[in-house]
């Protein structure tokens, strides 16, 4: 298969580019450019994101001064902080079973889950302290995590929130402190990110569609080359191949942003596009490849024959693929709960191996051998589907697929065994 090059792009965007920032957009537009190297039109979409400017994050008690973020959309407290005492909850049951927490600062190491920060706006918390991290962590070579809650925490209110190392979370704990203050002011306001849409038109069968997606957006402090510079590379490279083809089918790229902050880009694409996703056969999603160490994945989100083709297409070409059915945390989400049958390629790394969400998510952990091996099956598959005769996926999503969804949404609560 011919190679277009997407690699050498992916070195171009290896930077940081989060939630509507202007390094997001320039990203944006830069992508524009290339389909247009192609003579393929394609077009900016924008909707509003959470934005938030943190002017001031303290953290003191009687023995001195931590090392402290801001957790954004998380409010403010007074100008002069706030004075309580400190609770450490040690998991979800233990908060549970605490009374009235108005006055007290809590300490929790736990991932924020919608679920946990309502249970602390019930119980009325002033504020929290979130850890991130590794206790292992060289101070000098980590970054503080920058966090922010999302819609679904903040619509059940407000409580400050600060985030600090772990190795910091352990040293505040073991010196006991009846009372901790803590000062959080930041700026809350809206900004713009952007969707990127591309359109290839098809012959005998225009009227209906398949759709390439992969997010375009970082984390803070990361280049995202690898989550997910690959993907949106690897879906340019796609453009470039079928560009010179007539698909059978329409071909939809799009490129979605703020991904990173609860799939923004792709619920927005799907809100806005609602009427016509109809017409929409397939979502092929790409993200994270090109990993030195690691594996490739398929995860479908629709009927399991598909799990079964692609399995069976692996074995046929030689190429090794493990599938499952299931949902994947990534802008093939939001298409499948539209019922619109999804599939998302990666290639994964074993632990110990390339991380995301940090630093060290940088190119000297990728390859373009491992990179152009999973672009070139992912493009093959997409072939066969976009040509086919008859298409083969069945447009209806399972019933336990959909209960899957609106676990993973947060509609529902999974049941405990």
């Amino acid at each position: 298969m011919e190679n277009y090059g997407s690699y050498d792009f992916l070195k171009r965007i290896s930077y940081e580019r989060t939630s509507g920032s202007d390094a997001e957009v320039r990203t944006a537009n830069m992508i524009i450019t290339e389909c247009h190297k192609y003579q393929v039109e394609a077009h900016l979409e924008d909707f509003e994101v959470d934005g938030y400017e943190i002017k001031k994050a303290t953290l003191e008690t009687i023995d001195g001064n931590y090392e402290v973020r801001g957790v954004g959309m998380s409010g403010s407290t007074p100008i002069d902080g706030i004075v309580g005492e400190l609770i450490h909850i040690e998991s979800e049951q233990h908060l549970k079973q605490l009374g009235n927490l108005e006055g007290k600062i809590v300490f929790l190491p736990l991932r924020m889950m919608v679920k946990t920060y309502k249970l602390l706006c019930e119980k009325k918390a002033s504020g929290f302290i979130c850890a991130a991290g590794s206790l292992y962590d060289d101070r000098d070579n980590s970054d503080l995590d920058k966090m922010c809650l999302r819609e679904r925490h903040y619509e059940n209110g407000k409580i400050p929130g600060l985030c600090m190392r772990m190795m910091d979370a352990q040293k505040l704990l073991l010196s006991n402190p009846k009372e901790v203050k803590m000062v959080l002011l930041q700026d809350e306001f809206k900004r713009t990110s952007h969707n990127v849409v591309a359109t290839i038109p098809g012959g005998e069968k225009k009227s209906e569609i398949v759709c390439f997606t992969a997010h375009y957006d970082s984390v803070p402090f990361s280049t995202g080359a690898y989550d997910n510079g690959t993907g949106t590379t690897t879906i340019l490279e796609a453009l470039a191949y079928f560009s010179k083809r007539h698909p059978k089918r329409t071909l939809k790229f799009i490129w979605c942003g703020s991904e990173e902050v609860g799939l923004l880009g792709s619920k927005a694409y799907t809100a806005a596009h609602a009427e016509e996703l109809k017409d929409y056969k397939l979502c092929i999603n790409v993200d994270m490849t090109g990993v030195v160490i690691g594996y490739d994945y398929a995860c479908c989100t629709s009927d399991k024959s598909l799990v079964n083709y692609i399995s069976y297409m692996g074995k046929e070409v030689g190429f090794p693929i493990i599938t499952r059915q299931g949902v994947y945390s990534s802008d093939s989400t939001p298409f499948a709960d539209h019922e619109v049958p999804a599939v998302s390629f990666a290639r994964l790394a074993f632990k110990g191996g390339a991380e995301i969400h940090s630093r060290k998510d940088v190119l000297d952990f990728l390859d373009c051998e491992n990179y152009y091996n999973t672009a070139y099956f992912m493009i093959s598959f997409a072939e066969r589907m976009i040509n086919s005769v008859y298409f083969p996926v069945e447009s209806t999503m399972p019933e336990e697929m959909k209960k899957e969804l609106d676990i993973y949404l947060g509609r529902k609560e999974k049941e405990e065994k």
